[in-house]
């Protein structure tokens, strides 16, 4: 990827781009309230992101440069975990710019400065791949409104739409705090309470346009050889826009969603990717039997709804978490298909 050699700016109006035969305009939509999340109390022990300080006590010495640790330079509250992501994100945005011609916008539902961008034209008017981050934590009220799901829905009545999903992960969903326990050691980051819930925004987006799809669990993914994600299960009959192609794996993150498919109609939604459960670590879902969970899936046009829907966590749009040449293939895929 090239490197960067224009200055940062904030505070500023998205400029619109331009259409272009053959070159997609992909805009990325984070669900959160930036001061909800950042104004969590730390205090509370669940359903919230970690401090900064967190992350460098459970990541050290990975953040210990001054860039990271230096409270003059870096916040070390909340707010600097959640400038991670942005850190993170940035190659995927790179990449895209450099595979589509076109720079690639983050909206926030409410950002930095409190400024509130529901989804409506201004997001989607020059938007053909949109990507909703679901990670807004449950605790902080982010609900879909009518509204935004009718702009949803008429931006997928474009035959060249597509709409790509990612509710996060549902951790210690259960009363039983024994059972959230279990949770907790399956997927073994010390950084996740024991209950994290997230995506009231896009199970709401998901309830009004009939995706038939819950977002479950926190589950540990098997590793093979040196510590890398072991290899997807796909099901390449279903894949005619090939979506997959040249696609093996994904990236490692120890605690990824189950997106459970709520229908038994078996041509509304394909699961086109499972990824294996490392099945050393005890968890209720792999208990009842499953060794594998659903990581990529395809709602194909249908009806009125012309555009595609997909459902793929954030994290494996997320330089935090790795990545190999099968990711960018990945990446690639989705973006110019």
């Amino acid at each position: 990827m090239s490197e960067v050699r224009t200055a940062r700016t904030y505070n500023q109006n998205h400029v619109p781009r331009e259409y272009t035969p053959g070159r997609r305009r992909v805009s990325i939509y984070v669900s959160w309230s930036y001061p909800a999340e950042a104004g969590r109390n730390p205090a509370e022990l669940d359903n919230r992101f970690s401090t900064m300080t967190e992350v460098r006590r459970v990541a050290w010495p990975a953040y210990e440069d001054p860039k990271w640790s230096d409270p003059l330079q870096f916040q070390q509250g909340i707010a600097g975990s959640l400038e991670l992501f942005f850190w993170a994100w940035v190659p995927f945005q790179q990449f895209v710019e450099e595979v589509t011609g076109h720079p690639v916008p983050v909206y926030q539902r409410i950002d930095q400065a409190g400024f509130r961008t529901p989804l409506d034209e201004r997001v989607l008017a020059d938007t053909d791949t949109l990507f909703v981050f679901g990670l807004d934590h449950m605790v902080t009220g982010q609900e879909a409104r009518p509204e935004e799901v009718e702009a949803l829905r008429a931006f997928l009545g474009r035959g060249d739409a597509c709409l790509v999903l990612g509710p996060h992960h549902d951790v210690g969903a259960s009363d039983d705090l024994a059972v959230r326990d279990v949770e907790y050691h399956h997927h073994g980051d010390r950084l996740v309470p024991r209950q994290q819930r997230f995506a009231t925004y896009v199970r709401g987006l998901m309830q009004g346009l009939a995706v038939p799809v819950e977002n479950r669990y926190g589950l540990r993914p098997a590793v093979r050889e040196k510590n890398e994600i072991a290899p997807l299960s796909t099901v390449r009959d279903l894949d005619a826009k090939g979506w997959l192609e040249g696609v093996t794996n994904f990236n490692f993150h120890m605690h990824l969603p189950h997106y459970a498919v709520t229908t038994d109609e078996s041509d509304v939604i394909h699961v086109l990717a499972r990824q294996p459960i490392d099945t050393s670590r005890p968890h209720p879902f792999t208990e009842a039997g499953n060794t594998e969970f659903n990581m990529f899936l395809w709602m194909p046009p249908s009806g009125e709804r012309a555009g595609d829907v997909l459902l793929a966590d954030s994290t494996i749009f997320s330089s935090l978490f790795g990545g190999d040449e099968s990711l960018r293939r990945f990446w690639r895929n989705l973006v110019t298909r």
